[in-house]
C-alpha cells in the first residue's frame, strides 16, 4: 500500500507543478528501476521551477529546504506513512574543484540537466502524466544492453565526483551488468584519486556494494581498477593468492549482512598476510565504520578457528563465543566457508542447533558467586575471581552439577588455587 502511495504522492507533485506553469518529471533512479520492473525506494522530481518557486507552490510548512544552492527542495506529505519527494531544478554544474561539489549552479533546462547526471541508465526522465520516458543519454538502450556507462566523457564525470569510480562498480553489481569498456579504462587511469573521498563515502559505498548478489564480482572489479588498493590497501596486497577462496565463499553467503562478506575476505587475508589488528585499523581509518561493525568483523573473524571444531571443544572454552552478540554473524561466516572445507557446514548446523537452546540451557545461571565463597569464609583475594572461574568452566564442563557439588569443591581446592 505504501508504495502505490508513495507513487500517488509524487505524481501529484508533478501534476501541481504542472499546474502552476513549471515543467516538471520524475528523474533519477527512479526511472531506472520503473523501466527494469522494480518498486522504485523513492521518487525524485526534477523541475523547471526554482527553489523559491516550489516553496510558493507547496507552500513553506509542506516543504524543507535541504539544498538550495543546488536547487534541492524536500516536498513533505500530509500523511507521515507516505515519503517525501525531493525536488531539484534542472541545472547544469559549473566546475568541481573539490571532486565532489560543483564550485557554481546553473539553472537550466532538462536536457542540460540530463547530461550533467552520472550515469546513463540514471541519466532519464519519465512523464507519470503522460506515461512517456524522456531520454537524452541513451539509458534506455543501455539497460536493454545491461551496461553502465558514464554519461559524455567519463572523465569529466569522474573528475566532478570521484566516488562515481565506486558507485559505477556499485551498479553493475547490484543489475548484474557490465561496466562499459571506456567507463572502465578511465576509472582505472583514475582509481588512484579516489584518496580524496571521505572514509565515511567510501565506507557507505563499500556497505551498499557488499549487500548485492554479486559481492565477489565486485570485489574483484574493486582490485582490477585499482580501487582496492588505493582504499584497502591491505586486502589488495594478498587479493591474487586469496581471491579464489574468497570469492568461493562470497558467493555462498547471503546478501543481507555485507559485514560478514567483509569478514571473509578479512580471514582469508588473515590467513596468509596482514594481522587482524592491522586490517581493523584500516577498516576504523580507511571506512570509518562503527564500533559495532569493527567489533562484528573482529568477532567473526577470530572465532573461526575455534568454531572449526566446536563440537570437538570443551564447553568452558565454547561458552563465551556462544553468548556473544555477534556469535550468528560468525557461525554465518563459517557456514559460507564450508565450501574450503565441507566440514564447517557440519560444524555450524551444530551450532545453530546450540543457539536454539534455551537461555537457561545455553548460558545457565552460576553456582557460586563471590558472596558465596565468603559466607564459606573464605576471606576476599585476588584468588576470588580465579576460584569463581575455575567453577564456572567445570561447571559448564559437567564435572559439577549442583551449588553443593560447587562449594565442596571450593573448600576441598581454595588452598591449593593460588
Amino acid at each position: 500500500m505504501s508504495e502505490c502511495a508513495n507513487r500517488q504522492f509524487a505524481t501529484d507533485v508533478v501534476s501541481q507543478l504542472r499546474s502552476a506553469g513549471f515543467e516538471a518529471l520524475w528523474a533519477g533512479g527512479s526511472v531506472r528501476d520503473l523501466l527494469l520492473g522494480n518498486s522504485p525506494q523513492d521518487f525524485d522530481v526534477a523541475t523547471s521551477a526554482t527553489p523559491e518557486q516550489v516553496r510558493q507552490v507547496f507552500g513553506r510548512r509542506r516543504t524543507l529546504p535541504v539544498g538550495v544552492a543546488f536547487g534541492v527542495v524536500l516536498v513533505l506529505p500530509e500523511d507521515r506513512l507516505v515519503s517525501p519527494v525531493e525536488i531539484a531544478t534542472f541545472r547544469t554544474d559549473a566546475t568541481y574543484s573539490d571532486g565532489r561539489h560543483p564550485d557554481r549552479v546553473v539553472f537550466s533546462t532538462a536536457e542540460h540537466d540530463a547530461h550533467r547526471r552520472d550515469f546513463t541508465i540514471n541519466g532519464m526522465f519519465y512523464d507519470p502524466l503522460e506515461k512517456t520516458v524522456i531520454d537524452y543519454v541513451g539509458g534506455q538502450q543501455d539497460l536493454r544492453d545491461g551496461i553502465v556507462r558514464a554519461i559524455g566523457t567519463a572523465e569529466n564525470r569522474i573528475a566532478e565526483d570521484k566516488l562515481r569510480m565506486m558507485r559505477a562498480i556499485r551498479f553493475a553489481a547490484r543489475f548484474d551488468f557490465a561496466v562499459e569498456s571506456l567507463t572502465m579504462q578511465a576509472i582505472k587511469r583514475h582509481a588512484h584519486e579516489i584518496v580524496v573521498v571521505s572514509g565515511e563515502r567510501i565506507g557507505d559505498e563499500v556497505r551498499k556494494t557488499l549487500s548485492t548478489d554479486n559481492a565477489a564480482w565486485a570485489f574483484n572489479a574493486w582490485y582490477d581498477s585499482g580501487l582496492l588498493q588505493q582504499f584497502l590497501p591491505l586486502l589488495a596486497t594478498p587479493w591474487p593468492v586469496i581471491s579464489q577462496r574468497s570469492m568461493s565463499v562470497l558467493a555462498a553467503l547471503p546478501n543481507k549482512d555485507w559485514c560478514v562478506r567483509l569478514s571473509a575476505v578479512v580471514a582469508e587475508s588473515c590467513r596468509v598476510s596482514s594481522t587482524l589488528a592491522e586490517i581493523v585499523d584500516l577498516l576504523r581509518s580507511r571506512l570509518k565504520l562503527s564500533n559495532a561493525e569493527i567489533t562484528s568483523i573482529e568477532f567473526a573473524v577470530r572465532s573461526q578457528t575455534i568454531l572449526e571444531q566446536a563440537r570437538e571443544t570443551r564447553r568452558s572454552e565454547l561458552q563465551p563465543l556462544l553468548t556473544h552478540t555477534d556469535i550468528t554473524a560468525a557461525v554465518q561466516l563459517l557456514r559460507g566457508r564450508a565450501t574450503l572445507d565441507p566440514n564447517y557446514l557440519e560444524q555450524a548446523q551444530w551450532l545453530t542447533e546450540q543457539l536454539s537452546m534455551p537461555v537457561s540451557q545455553l548460558d545457565p545461571p552460576v553456582l557460586l558467586n563471590g558472596g558465596d565463597l565468603i559466607q564459606m569464609g573464605i576471606p576476599p583475594s585476588p584468588k576470588f575471581s580465579r576460584l569463581l572461574k575455575q567453577v564456572r568452566n567445570m561447571q559448564l564442563d559437567g564435572q559439577l552439577a549442583c551449588k553443593s557439588e560447587a562449594q565442596a569443591w571450593v573448600l576441598a581446592n581454595a588452598e591449593s588455587i593460588t
